[in-house]
């Protein structure tokens, strides 16, 4: 569950997490707050780590919105049929849905068909595919693959 406000740009250096967590897009991302959209800014490390790459940051990071409606955004891959990946989103508030629905992207177009009207909301779409497919074509040394099930 990725920070509502995060606009994840580039992964993270395998060395940013000696062992990462199961991460909410995947892979960790470096990026920019836009808690104010009109003034980004880019969080230190520490602050991605705990808080922009793993959501639910209203106690963790002092820029969070007292007031904000959603705490979380989550994405799942539901299935992958000629060439379309099928995706699901929530938006969350104290764990509880406030917006869901699907999403489509066409893996061999690189582009979503089926999107979210939320800039923010596609971008972080757009790093778990990515995250989601680099793992896929990717070979994982499975003793250090922290995305293993």
């Amino acid at each position: 569950m990725a920070c509502p406000f995060f606009f994840p740009i580039e992964r993270f250096a395998e060395k940013a997490w000696r062992k990462p967590p199961r991460l909410p897009l995947g892979d960790p991302y470096q990026g920019v707050c836009h808690v104010d959209p009109m003034r980004e800014w880019r969080p230190d490390e520490a602050t991605l780590r705990e808080a922009c790459n793993l959501g639910y940051a209203r106690k963790k990071c002092p820029r969070f919105p007292k007031d904000a409606d959603p705490d979380a955004v989550r994405f799942t891959a539901l299935s992958e049929t000629n060439g379309t990946l099928k995706l699901y989103y929530v938006i969350e508030k104290n764990y509880t849905p406030l917006e869901h629905g699907p999403l489509e992207y066409s893996v061999p177009e690189q582009r979503f068909v089926r999107s979210h009207s939320s800039a923010l909301v596609v971008k972080q779409a757009q790093a778990y595919v990515e995250s989601y497919l680099r793992r896929k074509f990717e070979p994982q040394d499975e003793a250090n693959n922290p995305h293993r099930r």
